[in-house]
């Protein structure tokens, strides 16, 4: 359970001056991903993914900070000792799903059979309860909604699955932008914790990591960190993979010759600046104050006289769970949101 009376100190403590963010890892293996939504193959994760974080790891250690590890089972499945060691770590681990499925390809049974059997697993591994689920390429939208029902039901504490934009892939438009608590049509709760979001000349842009923190220049996600700062903490999220190269060019002669051009340029998107990752994460690390998201949550969520979970100083309005809210204007990340994981 998220108790909201402990490790203050840890998420309120900062060497630097502003508030304390999240730092978020999706952990998963770009070779595998890519080989089976975009060639139409099936294998397990490959080593690379173990190399990738270990250096993330590195690096968190080297700052004195601690993440959330949104892990893929199968990620925890064929390589069991890296979720041990980022637990021992004083990482927080929670559910990327099990084969990185997007919520809008699966029903509610076969979501179930996602993100349970990746929920014991890591609790197994680790010996702690696993609160946090994040969804594979922010797949909860307006269409895919009843997910939420499905991880309240699954006893999931809260998820951190939605993009407050309108974009081609994913996004849901509208979406209230802070951290609070739902209330589900079926009456049960859960916590939402939406990726962050800025608005520029009125238009709302996706912003603090994935395809964002690589494309864009070192500055602007800066920046954007201290606007989120000003009026929430902001949620900060990348994978592992954005620092891995070299990265070899994909064989795509089976596909058709349509699907190998998209694929082609997904391909390139994804190799686009990452040479300039790594050292914009240490840079990040260096200037903000981070914490696992569980932790901010707590410091979001105060508990009422009843000992629930509410948010300070708002009304937990969920107009957004109604897919006809209205929608915010096209954001004018959307031609980086058709290809940004």
């Amino acid at each position: 359970m998220i108790d909201v009376n402990t490790h203050r100190s840890t998420a309120s403590q900062t060497a630097n001056t502003g508030p304390v963010h999240a730092l978020t890892i999706d952990v998963e293996d770009y070779h595998n991903v890519i080989a089976r939504d975009w060639l139409g193959r099936e294998g397990p994760p490959t080593d690379a993914v173990v190399r990738n974080t270990e250096r993330l790891l590195q690096h968190f250690a080297d700052h004195g900070v601690r993440a959330t590890m949104f892990v893929l089972g199968e990620v925890a499945e064929t390589f069991p000792e890296l979720v041990r060691r980022m637990a021992r770590a004083g990482h927080e681990i929670g559910v990327h799903g099990y084969y990185h499925r997007q919520v809008f390809k699966l029903t509610p049974e076969s979501f179930r059979k996602e993100v349970e059997p990746a929920r014991k697993r890591l609790q197994d591994l680790t010996g702690q309860p696993v609160a946090g689920h994040r969804a594979p390429a922010f797949s909860i939208m307006p269409a895919t909604q009843w997910a939420l029902e499905v991880l309240a039901d699954a006893g999931f504490e809260y998820d951190s699955s939605i993009f407050p934009i309108r974009g081609r892939r994913y996004g849901w438009p509208g979406f209230r932008a802070d951290i609070h608590r739902m209330t589900l049509p079926s009456g049960r709760t859960i916590i939402e914790a939406p990726l962050s979001t800025i608005t520029v000349l009125g238009r709302a842009m996706p912003v603090c990591g994935g395809g964002y923190l690589r494309h864009f220049p070192g500055a602007i996600t800066n920046w954007a960190m201290r606007r989120v700062g000003r009026v929430r903490p902001a949620i900060l999220y990348t994978h592992p993979y954005e620092i891995e190269l070299p990265l070899p060019p994909l064989d795509t002669r089976h596909l058709a010759p349509r699907a190998a051009r998209r694929t082609r340029i997904f391909h390139w998107l994804q190799r686009r600046n990452r040479h300039t990752v790594e050292c914009k994460i240490v840079e990040l690390l260096k200037q903000f104050s981070f914490a696992p998201l569980g932790e901010v949550i707590r410091h979001a969520i105060a508990p009422d006289e009843a000992g629930a979970l509410v948010v300070c100083g708002a009304s937990c309005d969920n107009s957004a769970m109604n897919s006809s809210a209205p929608a915010l204007v096209r954001t004018v990340a959307d031609p980086l949101a058709e290809q940004v994981p």
